[in-house]
């Protein structure tokens, strides 16, 4: 039995990644690739993997095998899609839906980063998952389950994952899980852990206003040889979690806590590194307020969509938004992440080359060698070749940012008990979906009118206010 996410897995052979050229399809998370035995007169269960494609070969020889019929088990959190997004532009309708189904199948035992592989909790990538869960089913308890295994099995001074920008996600997902659903004894069971983090992140940080943080020094993939480019990111990360740490001790009405965020973020803030012409520091310097938004975007969209990246991308979003960018970032939108679907894409992927799209091979299609075969021979780092996940939680970025800035639904109070609502349809004539709360889903129809105005149509419990 061999399991695929695309035809070429399924019709690869099961090896590691160290033998060069034969794909690199591997059973190092999950088992894809196996011999199994049948009963004669019977049935058997197998293949608890993330596959859409599978091939069955027959090894005895001389025999036959009638196969009365062959079932694919769908493995899910049966659960409501509270959030919708529609608008008179079809792949952004798919790229909206198919970001939520891929982080819907990674809600798991926990919230995993892929289904395939690696079947982890990673405590940075969740937390674009975190923000389309928000967007999609509002109040899940596998987001607080995992944040929780994230804790727990990170004492301190260790890093999330051995990764220090992972550690400064978790806070930063902690603050906005509360903006959005207002748990607060949920939020008073992080105040131990995390004061005691904030104090460990802070002694980083030298007197100049450098962070100088330890453990893995990561962002995303296709910065992960950059160490400059690394730093101005971790430097903006910091003060991120910094404010995110300050808004989180107000919550808590933890004055001592408020004031070593305080403190800390001013200090970081003396010290301003550059963009270094990467679309990935820009973007944390511009969210971080250390960088102009209007200084970011010239550098996220030279070349378009090229140098985009399935994680981070949704930082670029959002920096671009910050500069009023939002045609714009709907044209990456659509020209990135949609290059996916327009390659058999039904989830999104651990990682895209928008260059290798040229002459590529569709991922349901069987081997041309006339094509670029952008699973098996494509991919870097630890997604080489067949072993790359294409069905990964950190690329769902437009799902939340289409709701956050096209239907432009901003939380401005913790349990998103204040709404703001303020649409940018771009070059759309109309946009309208709906949008989870504690309290009921807020729906919201907006149609640009002749003179270029949009008349909306705004629907909200009672216990919501509507600002605009």
């Amino acid at each position: 039995i061999r399991l695929g996410e695309s035809v070429s897995e399924a019709m690869s052979d099961c090896i590691d990644n160290s033998v060069p050229g034969m794909g690199s399809a591997t059973n190092d998370h999950s088992l894809r690739d196996y011999t199994l035995e049948l009963p004669w007169l019977g049935t058997v269960e197998v293949g608890n993997s993330g596959f859409r494609f599978v091939r069955i070969d027959l090894l005895d020889k001389g025999v036959e095998l009638p196969i009365r019929s062959v079932r694919a088990i769908f493995r899910y959190r049966d659960i409501p899609y509270l959030g919708s997004f529609k608008c008179d532009n079809e792949r952004l309708n798919e790229i909206w839906e198919t970001g939520a189904y891929t982080v819907h199948l990674n809600m798991q035992e926990y919230l995993w980063d892929g289904i395939k592989r690696d079947r982890l909790v990673w405590l940075g990538d969740i937390h674009p998952e975190i923000m389309t869960i928000n967007t999609v089913f509002g109040d899940h308890e596998v987001v607080k389950k995992s944040l929780d295994f994230g804790r727990d099995t990170t004492p301190l001074p260790g890093w999330m994952n051995g990764i220090s920008s992972y550690s400064l996600w978790w806070i930063i997902s902690h603050r906005d899980l509360y903006l959005y659903h207002g748990d607060l004894d949920y939020l008073k069971e992080q105040q131990e852990y995390l004061s005691a983090l904030i104090r460990q992140i802070a002694s980083r940080i030298g007197h100049d206003g450098r962070e100088n943080l330890d453990g893995g020094r990561f962002l995303d993939w296709p910065t992960a040889r950059d160490s400059i480019v690394i730093h101005t990111g971790l430097q903006s990360l910091t003060v991120m979690a910094m404010e995110a740490g300050k808004d989180i001790a107000g919550w808590l009405n933890d004055k001592e806590l408020k004031d070593t965020c305080t403190k800390t973020s001013e200090l970081l803030q003396k010290y301003h590194p550059s963009d270094h012409g990467n679309k990935q520091a820009a973007a944390l310097l511009a969210l971080a307020g250390i960088l102009p938004p209007d200084q970011a975007s010239p550098v996220i969209l030279k070349n378009g969509a090229n140098d985009f990246a399935t994680f981070y991308g949704y930082y670029m979003l959002e920096a671009l938004a910050k500069d009023g960018k939002y045609r714009e970032a709907m044209d990456i939108i659509s020209d990135y992440w949609g290059a996916m679907l327009d390659l058999g894409a039904t989830t999104f992927w651990e990682n895209f080359n928008y260059e290798e799209r040229q002459n590529a091979l569709p991922i349901d299609q069987l081997t041309d060698p006339s094509k670029f075969n952008i699973h098996a021979d494509g991919g870097d780092h630890c997604y080489i070749g067949l072993r790359a996940s294409l069905c990964h939680g950190w690329a769902s970025g437009p799902t939340a940012w289409l709701t956050a800035h096209v239907l432009g639904i901003q939380v401005i109070e913790p349990g998103s008990k204040v709404i703001r609502i303020r649409p940018n349809l771009g070059d759309l004539a109309f946009a309208e979906g709906s949008f989870p709360t504690p309290y009921g889903v807020v729906t919201v129809k907006h149609v640009k009118q002749a003179d270029g105005s949009i008349k909306s149509e705004i629907k909200a419990p009672k216990e919501v206010k509507i600002i605009r």
